[in-house]
C-alpha cells in the first residue's frame, strides 16, 4: 500500500493531470456549433479540475455527430 506522499501524489497530481489533458484533447478533436469549442477549451485551461469535469459532464452532450 502506497505511503502518504504517493497517494498524495496520486490523488492531487497525476489524476487531476490525466484528466486535464483527456478533456483538453477530446474537445480539440470534437466538433461543437458556432464558438462552443472555444468557450470549452478555454473552461478546461483556466479551470483545470472543476472545467475537465464540467465538460465531461455536460459539454459531451453539446458535440455535433
Amino acid at each position: 500500500m502506497p505511503g502518504g506522499m504517493e497517494m498524495f501524489f496520486l490523488l492531487f497530481v497525476l489524476i487531476p493531470v490525466v484528466l486535464w489533458i483527456t478533456a483538453l484533447v477530446d474537445c480539440l478533436k470534437s466538433n461543437f456549433s458556432g464558438d462552443s469549442k472555444i468557450i470549452w477549451v478555454l473552461v478546461i485551461i483556466f479551470l483545470p479540475v472543476l472545467g475537465s469535469i464540467l465538460y465531461f459532464l455536460v459539454g459531451r452532450n453539446q458535440k455535433i455527430t
